[in-house]
């Protein structure tokens, strides 16, 4: 298992609207995620209002990598742009995060 920590930043007038598209996830995203390898993700918003911290526990990084090829995936990313930073292709700005500590 391979541990992915990344931030990512959503616009501070539309945190409660990203908050709610999140509450559920569309239940095809959550089967193509688990079908990719992912089996633990978690978003947590900062103190700050605006920064994003994702958490995923994958099985290998191509598939992971490969999400961001599915169909589901570009759709919420076109669902999600408005909402937040985004790059080009409308996937989200993200900055990994180095593991410096991890207790077992």
């Amino acid at each position: 298992m391979i541990r992915k920590v990344f931030t990512m930043q959503v616009y501070p007038d539309k945190v409660a609207e990203y908050i709610q598209r999140h509450n559920p996830v569309w239940p095809e995203m959550v089967e193509m995620l688990k079908a990719h390898g992912v089996n633990n993700y978690s978003l947590f918003l900062a103190e700050d209002g605006t920064t994003l911290f994702g958490y995923a526990e994958i099985e290998a990084e191509d598939r992971w990598l490969a999400i961001g090829e599915t169909d589901v995936c570009q759709r919420w990313w076109v669902e999600m742009a408005s909402l937040m930073r985004t790059n080009d292709d409308n996937s989200p700005e993200s900055k990994p995060l180095r593991q410096i500590f991890h207790l077992p």
